[in-house]
């Protein structure tokens, strides 16, 4: 008698659910929350945070935690643009990592630590919502969800840092500052970014006349416009052909690590 060939049943992938809309979930005050993050988390793993969450303004030149230091907050944000940046002893600084609604201030806290090697400091003023580092550190202990959703953000920051310094070494500063305007744009939803030549300079790594001058060449290009304090965007397609091809790089892996 011939072996029947056994057919085991298909298994039907199960889709996870969509990350609700911002203003979906409030904090314990009713404030309407945007933060990807806290947004895409199931129920149950939200609400053990709830309680410990508490709303912040965040104006601009805020320190989130100095390199070094001990960092006794995560930071959640709703709006606004943080950066990671390096000091050196000169007195020297360059951005090396960004971060908006899409993630969290306080990375090392994920993986166990708690002090990281950048100074967090807001560049664009906002508001989120932060929680005490111990309180996130036992919470990730029962939340499963929440340890997989940051342990990807982590890797995704890490890639941007080695992405970024790729970037500073070998690309122009027309490509670096395209780059780093969308990234920006990205992050706060608004074609007005309220940052200065000089600001750009400092995140860039470069000298204030070398991103005048950039900033110039994309004007006449019709693709920004230089307002006094702010960059305004004008045309995205074009600034994103300008733009190297480190920006593309990291919204792929952005995009695949399903952290949009």
């Amino acid at each position: 008698m011939a072996e029947q060939e056994i057919r085991l049943p298909k298994t039907r992938k199960l889709e996870k659910p969509s990350p609700l809309r911002a203003g979906m979930r409030t904090d314990i005050t009713g404030k309407p929350i945007k933060n990807v993050i806290l947004l895409s988390l199931p129920d149950r793993e939200f609400n053990l945070l709830r309680p410990y969450l508490e709303y912040v303004d965040l104006p601009h030149h805020r320190i989130l935690h100095e390199a070094g230091d001990r960092i006794e907050f995560a930071h959640f944000l709703n709006q606004g643009l943080a950066s990671l940046v390096v000091i050196t002893s000169d007195g020297r600084s360059v951005e090396v990592a960004v971060v908006g609604k899409e993630g969290m201030v306080g990375t090392p806290l994920a993986v166990g630590l708690d002090r990281g090697p950048y100074r967090a400091i807001m560049q664009i003023s906002g508001d989120g919502l932060r929680v005490n580092s111990d309180v996130l550190t036992e919470t990730l202990v029962s939340a499963s969800e929440l340890r997989v959703i940051l342990s990807r953000y982590v890797l995704m920051q890490g890639l941007q840092v080695a992405q970024i310094a790729a970037c500073n070494r070998l690309h122009e500063i027309e490509q670096r500052l395209a780059r780093w305007l969308l990234m920006c744009q990205d992050r706060i939803d608004s074609d007005l970014l309220p940052v200065t030549h000089e600001f750009l300079a400092q995140m860039l790594g470069t000298g204030r006349p070398s991103v005048s001058l950039a900033a110039g060449v994309l004007q006449r290009a019709g693709t920004i416009e230089n307002v006094r304090g702010s960059v305004k965007i004008l045309n995205r397609k074009d600034l994103e052909d300008a733009a190297c091809e480190c920006y593309r790089a990291l919204q792929h892996f952005h995009e695949g690590m399903g952290l949009r």
